[in-house]
């Protein structure tokens, strides 16, 4: 026998025994489209649109099913009912993160968002009560974000009413609020430093919504062994780390433990406590600190991005909103978080723009804590589950016309603001987002304060502006577009 018919033979074994493992193992699992050796379902699912991808196929497998992401399996949750079932009723066994080979490769497990077990809850736990008592007693949150809203409107000033993109500047604000949260401090919109910062994290949500990322995910020895702008996002992930650490040296210089300035005095705080066995490191601070900038920077700067996109799209929604904050604010007082119970057209405008825009298609993946038999599956632990975002903001029962933009699908027929279960933009269950409330509270803030100093103006006829995303894969992405904000 040959050495080519041994090897050929050896192959032709491996390649049967791994069809009788993986035909072996999805007899358990929810039903789904027959997956190929090594690749799995890859070429049913189109990565620049992913979400489109899994209401085509839970017409057919249902509002539970099983795809192959490459060779591992992964559960997707399709709809109300199975995303509520899951990750509310039997939220303790869902509430694992499942594996992002590219975020695993950078955060190791640490931090908030990607950490699991212990420490994610230690991390999880922390950084809630460090956004929610913020200051020890000084100035609240809601103040910082009122001072940045002013910052916001004065570099707006600035343009002098000519067409810009605003994607810059947008993301600045948010920027500065988590500044200010974990460093003390806010800069100034040309610092260098701070330019560098917004640079990194600007292009890491780009490349991270590219399909190559997205096929890094699914195979993951791609990461290793070949280029390509996987090894961009690596370095600035790097460059992040340093950053980060090199703000720990400095606080670690001049901390005192009676008097906390910030999110990292905090944490140094609990770090000196000598128990071997903690988790407040130096280097789940530093992923900390990450997470927080990643998941409070970029989420709320590209919504507000795609909500002026919209606001210039829809005039006669933008002369509603301004015309109620002139009604309740008035032209001469910072807007509050006060105000927003009274303005049950702004509050209905904001929750039909996350909606509508469905940030997070398909959120972050989530893995199942333990065995679990769910609607008659075995579903094994470490399994990965992704629960669509989109079937439920989009779901047709409850928001009519979901691909239409309708402050109405969440207000009553008094015009009363109307709250929906089926609003979970910042997902739902254990791991709904660590910074929601700080989220929502810059969403209203900056973008009242913006309407009440500005009109919106498009330079092109509002025909021509698409409010497509450009990518819908890990983030829905705008398409760039200009602006003419004119002084009121």
């Amino acid at each position: 026998m040959t050495l080519g018919v041994l090897l050929g033979l050896v192959l032709s074994c491996l390649f049967l025994l791994s069809l009788w493992r993986q035909s072996s193992e999805r007899r358990k699992l929810p039903p789904g489209p027959t997956p190929l050796p090594i690749i799995g379902n890859i070429l049913q699912v189109d990565l620049k649109d992913i979400s489109k991808s899994l209401k085509n196929l839970s017409k057919v497998y249902g509002p539970v099913f099983t795809l192959y992401l490459g060779r591992k399996p992964a559960v997707v949750l399709y709809g109300y009912e199975s995303v509520k079932e899951a990750l509310i009723d039997n939220g303790e066994e869902f509430a694992g993160r499942g594996s992002i080979p590219v975020f695993d490769k950078i955060n190791k497990g640490l931090g908030i968002v990607f950490s699991n077990g212990r420490n994610w809850k230690a991390m999880r736990r922390f950084s809630l009560m460090a956004l929610r008592n913020f200051g020890m007693g000084k100035r609240s949150i809601e103040d910082r974000v009122q001072e940045e809203a002013r910052c916001l409107v004065e570099e707006l000033r600035k343009t002098n009413g000519s067409p810009c993109d605003p994607t810059f500047i947008l993301g600045c604000a948010p920027c500065n609020v988590i500044c200010s949260i974990v460093f003390q401090n806010r800069f100034d919109y040309k610092d260098k430093d701070f330019l560098n910062l917004m640079n990194n994290l600007n292009k890491n949500v780009e490349i991270l919504s590219t399909p190559w990322i997205q096929i890094c995910n699914n195979f993951p020895a791609i990461i290793d062994y070949l280029p390509g702008r996987h090894r961009e996002l690596l370095e600035n992930f790097t460059f992040l780390k340093h950053y980060f650490l090199a703000k720990m040296i400095e606080h670690q210089e001049s901390l005192d433990i009676n008097n906390p300035r910030d999110f990292i005095d905090c944490f140094l705080i609990k770090m000196d406590q000598n128990n071997p066995k903690t988790e407040f490191t130096c280097e789940n601070l530093i992923f900390s600190a990450g997470d927080l900038f990643a998941a409070g920077t970029e989420t709320t700067s590209t919504t507000l991005r795609y909500s002026l996109l919209l606001l210039l799209k829809h005039p006669e929604v933008t002369a509603k909103v301004q015309k109620e904050i002139d009604h309740v604010i008035g032209r001469h007082r910072s807007p509050s978080m006060q105000d927003r119970s009274h303005m049950p057209y702004t509050d209905a405008v904001l929750h039909e723009i996350q909606r509508y825009i469905d940030l997070l298609p398909t959120s972050l993946p989530h893995a199942v804590t333990c065995d679990i038999k769910f609607r008659n599956y075995l579903i094994p632990k470490g399994t990965t589950v992704i629960a669509s975002m989109s079937s439920v903001l989009h779901d047709d029962k409850e928001f009519p016309n979901p691909e239409r933009f309708d402050p109405g699908h969440f207000l009553d027929e008094n015009g009363k603001f109307k709250k929906s279960d089926y609003f979970v933009p910042f997902s739902t269950g254990k791991r709904i987002c660590v910074g929601e409330g700080l989220a929502r509270m810059e969403l209203f803030l900056f973008l009242t304060t913006i309407l009440q100093n500005f009109n919106l103006k498009s330079p092109v006829d509002l025909k021509d502006l698409d409010t497509s995303p450009v990518n819908n894969g890990f983030v829905s992405v705008p398409p760039e577009f200009q602006i003419c904000f004119t002084p009121i």
